[in-house]
């Protein structure tokens, strides 16, 4: 199985739209502008797909092909239904629910990364937005060493449309952000929860952290204010793991 698929070309782009391919971004030269492309444009809309508008150049090294303009990336895996998933976890007696939602995380390579520690961790699914997060491309399938096949990854037209799903049924929704008193250490974290992580740069959107039930830090000692917002992960999920076992397990690294 390939790890994503590239297709190229206005019309080839509209008919897999059409033909209801798992579509995970679609890239658009910017300043393209004619019949048949505004035709494509109008599938898009109706679609809601995760779009960037780039220099030619960009898709030039997306592919070799005569692109028209027009470049998109079919995800090897399918986004099942949020409600559903999260219904049939919060049936499941035999665990505590645990889920990550993350708040438009850019960058592949930590896409990767973080889906590969929240499988480690027991992290039950990965809630995601639409728009404006990093694809499901062959970086992220690599970096989560295979991960990314173990874990549902559901998509949201927006994170606040999980969270308030979750609260409503019963989850504890907990932000990871610096913009916070406590420490993710007096956190309570052994009740059905999901954690929120924020994009690389920005963080968590302001209005997201509006609505969220906790927030919670980590301790920083050294002179840079941040980590890199895979390792940050990697802490806030073991201190969760940590909280929900009695003794350490055997064996691990």
């Amino acid at each position: 199985m390939e790890d994503t698929t590239t297709i190229f070309g206005i019309r080839t782009v509209m008919e897999a739209i059409q033909s209801e391919k798992n579509i995970d971004k679609i890239y658009i030269q910017k300043g393209l502008n004619n019949t048949l492309f505004q035709e494509l444009l109008s599938l898009i809309g109706k679609k809601g797909f995760n779009i960037s508008y780039v220099p030619v150049e960009k898709l030039q090294k997306l592919t070799q092909g005569n692109h028209q303009g027009v470049v998109a990336k079919i995800s090897p895996i399918e986004f099942p239904d949020m409600e559903e998933v999260v219904q049939r976890i919060l049936e499941d007696t035999n665990a505590t629910p645990l889920f990550l939602l993350l708040d438009q995380i850019t960058d592949a390579r930590n896409f990767g990364a973080i889906i590969r520690t929240a499988e480690c961790c027991g992290v039950h699914a990965i809630i995601i937005q639409d728009n404006g997060g990093a694809p499901v491309n062959a970086d992220t399938v690599k970096t989560s060493a295979g991960a990314v096949f173990n874990i549902p990854i559901c998509k949201v037209n927006h994170i606040k449309d999980a969270i308030y799903y979750l609260q409503g049924s019963g989850v504890n929704v907990v932000a990871a952000t610096e913009k916070s008193d406590q420490s993710i250490y007096e956190t309570e974290l052994n009740k059905p929860t999901a954690l929120v992580l924020g994009s690389e740069g920005r963080g968590i959107n302001p209005s997201v952290l509006k609505i969220v039930n906790d927030k919670a830090k980590l301790p920083m000692f050294g002179t840079i204010g941040s980590l890199n917002v895979s390792v940050a992960c990697g802490a806030f999920l073991y201190e969760i793991v940590r909280q929900r076992i009695p003794l350490t397990p055997k064996g691990g690294m």
